[in-house]
């Protein structure tokens, strides 16, 4: 875990390095201080001139204002080195996650990855400004003090070391005791951002089912659970007030009631005024270094279960990895699996696909249909790699697609998921996803090829319209003809399109179609759909049927032997005939 944690400081090691200098300034000044306050009373006692009490009292200001200028500085350095510590940390474990393949990515739910670049990193942060600024006053602040009331306060120092073992053993114990409760709530933080997630991107959903009240009782549910934790930790955490407390004030009383005994019983040659003076200002140094040192342990302590979930992600291997002298040219958009099995995990009993073996010449249109869970999706994901292949191999232009680098195969590949994404932006900067370099003319064009052409027009921005979040503020018809002209923009060698004409009428998905005859023949179409009429005209149609296929041929000819394609067949022809 402090391997990766030290490679974030990168950037910022100055910052991170004189703040502990800059610290060991302040303390030095704040220990300096009763000495001379101890001087200034006992040369009033004395009856000193006037001379003299400013002498003692400009050397006071003059210790004041070195110790606050260092504790300034060293707040300035903090903050900036531990900002800049977490901007890497939330930097390479955000970069990690794009290298992550869809089976890294199975592993750890979104919530949890939010929590652990939000709350986890957080948490790290305010541990790692205590630990280069209050983790290094403390322990110098302890010494420093104990040291001084030692020198001054010859025997009364005893004191403390009866006193600081006992409350740092119980300081420890209420921090060993915390530690568990609280990774145990960073858990429950996933659950309860995994609900507000759900919530609102399933927005429409809970509205349209009248699912509030279930939404709120589940979001309260997950909330009570997080404040009971706290709570729970909070009880134990409080006891640290009352026994630094009970440890401050025991040493005050002792320290007073030896002092102005041995003041009194030597007539002030062993101790004087001044002294005690001093000695109960070191006591309060030493006691707050220990509750300083508490809080840094229970910090430190929620750091620790922080630091495990932000470590889970950055030690995770990704499944999908380059050679090291990858294929970097894809020569055209022909593609074979060659008896691929696939599952989605090691320990998983059945295979998603099964004894997969296909041939598509490069320019060809192929269809694929199958019922839902026939693992048709699954199947175009191992051409981009998304997932590997668990048996068998897939090929591109020939080459078998590890050899590739993902760059190169997936710029090769354009795929429309079944679910459409869109992201914050204009419709412009949202195509240009697909090409950073295109100019608006090639824009327009490919958005009349994909049918968008006619909707954009009729904005009040046109193409500079903005789209919310998600596409929010779009149809999902618009969502789908916007996520085609984004793909077609990439001029692929491959074009998947996964069941994302569903959303649109029949005459627009026809247009579609004809678009990509006429505009992309010699790139690889393949067409997942229900519908039928979306994949008839295909070179070949793919039936996969519980991940294998069932049958594979033209329309004419799965009619005649399929009996999947007839009955799908059948019943569209039938639901259509009743539409009119």
């Amino acid at each position: 875990m402090l391997k990766h944690l030290f490679r974030c400081i990168r950037g910022y090691k100055l910052q991170t390095v004189l703040t502990p200098v800059l610290m060991i300034g302040e303390v030095v000044c704040e220990c300096i201080i009763p000495v001379i306050t101890a001087r200034l009373i006992n040369s009033i006692n004395a009856g000193c001139e006037m001379n003299e009490i400013l002498k003692y009292g400009l050397m006071l200001v003059l210790m004041a204002f070195t110790s606050l200028a260092f504790g300034v500085l060293a707040g300035k350095t903090a903050a900036t080195a531990s900002a800049g510590f977490a901007k890497n940390l939330r930097h390479d474990i955000f970069y990690k996650i794009q290298d992550f393949s869809f089976l890294n990515i199975d592993r750890f739910s979104t919530s949890s990855l939010v929590t652990r670049l939000t709350t986890d990193i957080t948490n790290v942060q305010m541990a790692f400004m205590m630990i280069i600024r209050t983790a290094v006053r403390a322990p110098l602040m302890l010494i420093f003090a104990t040291v001084m009331a030692s020198v001054v306060g010859k025997k009364l120092s005893l004191i403390f070391v009866f006193i600081a073992p006992a409350l740092a053993i119980g300081l420890l114990t209420i921090g060993l005791n915390a530690l568990p409760r609280f990774r145990a709530v960073f858990k429950k933080y996933d659950k309860l951002n995994n609900s507000v997630q759900e919530n609102i991107k399933g927005m429409r959903v809970v509205k349209s089912f009248v699912r509030e009240e279930y939404e709120k009782e589940k979001f309260a549910v997950s909330s009570e659970n997080i404040r009971d934790d706290f709570t729970n930790v909070e009880r134990i955490i409080a006891l640290n007030g009352p026994l630094m407390q009970l440890a401050m004030y025991t040493s005050m009383l002792l320290i007073s009631f030896f002092t102005a005994k041995l003041v009194v019983s030597t007539g002030g040659t062993y101790l004087d005024v001044g002294t005690l003076s001093s000695m109960i200002t070191y006591s309060m140094q030493v006691l707050m270094s220990l509750m300083m040192l508490s809080m840094i342990f229970v910090m430190i302590t929620m750091a620790i279960a922080s630091t495990k979930r932000i470590t889970e992600v950055l030690e995770e291997i990704p499944d999908i990895t380059e050679k090291e002298n990858p294929v970097t040219v894809v020569p055209d958009g022909s593609i074979d699996f060659n008896n691929v099995s696939f599952k989605y995990s090691k320990n998983a009993e059945n295979y998603a696909l099964s004894d997969i073996n296909i041939h598509i010449d490069s320019g060809e249109t192929v269809g694929i249909i199958g019922g839902t869970g026939s693992s048709k999706t699954t199947l175009i994901q191992l051409i981009s790699r998304l997932y590997d292949a668990t048996e068998g191999s897939v090929l591109v232009g020939g080459t078998d697609v590890r050899e590739y680098g993902l760059k190169e195969l997936r710029d090769a590949v354009s795929v429309v998921l079944q679910k459409n994404v869109l992201f914050s932006g204009t419709i412009k900067e949202n195509l240009r996803w697909g090409d950073p370099d295109a100019s608006d003319e090639e824009i327009e064009r490919i958005c009349k090829l994909s049918q968008a052409s006619e909707f954009i027009e009729g904005f009040p921005d046109k193409y500079d319209t903005y789209i919310e979040q998600g596409g929010a503020n779009v149809s999902g018809g618009q969502k789908q003809r916007l996520c085609i002209a984004r793909a077609l923009l990439k001029k692929p060698k491959i074009l998947i399109l996964d069941d994302s004409t569903s959303a649109v009428d029949t005459k627009t998905d026809a247009l579609i179609r004809k678009a990509f005859r006429e505009e992309i023949p010699g790139t690889t179409k393949i067409i997942i759909a229900q519908r039928i009429s979306s994949v008839q005209d295909a070179d070949k149609i793919i039936v996969l049927d519980n991940g294998r296929i069932d049958g594979m041929g033209t329309h004419e000819e799965l009619l005649e032997t399929n009996e999947i394609y007839k009955e799908a067949y059948s019943i569209q022809m039938k639901a259509g005939e009743e539409d009119e």
